[in-house]
């Protein structure tokens, strides 16, 4: 069975170079519109300057006209671009309308504003769950139904982007991690539906996955985060936010649909490729050759989470 399995391999990856064939691509950035949402701090602002240093005119939205401004002056400093600042809530669809009329024809348009609340499922308040549906998922519905437009008509008919910031936690449901993860697993269907719709257009679609980051976001969000979650997320080192910036401007001009940012999370990347669209054939291959390895990989990590999970609770109950 094994011998048979290495001879029909060849045979496959043949087929898979010759039949579906991946066709890459690349997405310019210099002397282009990229276009931010959550620009003002985090990995929206390293987003901002990654893409400025590469010769990219900027704009910024968010709510915060403060931040956006300070953002607007430290990418400034550093680069000679122009840079543009929009106040709005994504919730509010006619301010996002109005602000991405007023910048104008976007050519890169990165979704990255989200909010997050770690808690276990029970003890969340719907409204914490209601709010981060509202941003992360129907605040993406409105920005790209209001980019959506300007995008397909744009003058420059090179191939533009749409690039959807999900999460590690959008790839695999983690303790405490419930309704965030609800909202981020819904970017990875839009963008899989979406890509389909677009790809007329000349339109691109990517999905990042960071791991944890070290973001006023997660600082605020490790305060209400359950011990089972912290000795979960501890098993996975943090980046900084500027490391992802770089991962996704890179991840962008090559128009990769899936964005992984760290070795973990190219394996993880690969064990959940599922029907997703894949442009270069060496991915393409290491897909088809290691998937069940890192599925057996992923039930492995799933025992030792539960686990922690079972251990936890346990002690727990014997402190009561």
């Amino acid at each position: 069975m094994v011998l048979f399995g290495l001879l029909l391999l060849p045979i496959l990856l043949l087929l898979l170079y010759f039949i579906v064939r991946p066709r890459p691509i690349n997405i310019p950035i210099k002397n282009r519109h990229v276009f931010i949402t959550g620009g003002s701090m985090g990995i929206g602002l390293a987003i901002a300057k990654q893409a400025a240093s590469e010769g990219a005119r900027i704009s910024l939205l968010a709510r915060s006209v403060d931040l956006l401004q300070k953002a607007k002056e430290s990418i400034c400093q550093a680069y000679e671009v122009e840079v543009s600042i929009f106040s709005a809530d994504v919730r509010d669809y006619d301010a996002v309308e109005r602000a991405i009329n007023e910048a104008g024809s976007i050519d890169v348009l990165v979704v990255n504003h989200g909010v997050y609340y770690l808690e276990e499922f029970e003890t969340q308040g719907l409204d914490v769950m209601k709010t981060m549906i509202d941003v992360n998922l129907m605040g993406s519905f409105n920005v790209i139904k209001a980019a959506l437009p300007l995008m397909k008509d744009r003058k420059d008919k090179g191939p533009a982007s749409i690039a959807l910031m999900s999460s590690m936690a959008g790839q695999v449901g983690t303790y405490g991690f419930a309704a965030y993860s609800a909202t981020k697993f819904g970017l990875r269907g839009l963008a899989e539906a979406l890509q389909q719709e677009v790809l007329e257009n000349n339109i691109h679609l990517s999905l990042i996955f960071p791991p944890v980051t070290e973001t006023p976001g997660f600082e605020q969000a490790r305060k209400t985060m359950p011990e089972i979650t912290k000795i979960i997320s501890s098993t996975s080192t943090e980046m900084k936010a500027e490391e992802v910036g770089k991962i996704t401007i890179q991840g962008i001009k090559s128009g990769s649909f899936i964005i992984p940012c760290k070795l973990d999370g190219r394996a993880l990347a690969i064990a959940t490729a599922g029907l997703s669209p894949q442009r270069c054939f060496i991915m393409a291959s290491l897909e088809v050759i290691f998937v069940g390895l890192f599925r057996f990989v992923a039930l492995f990590l799933q025992w030792n989470w539960y686990g922690i999970i079972k251990k936890k609770k346990g002690n727990s109950r014997k402190n009561q």
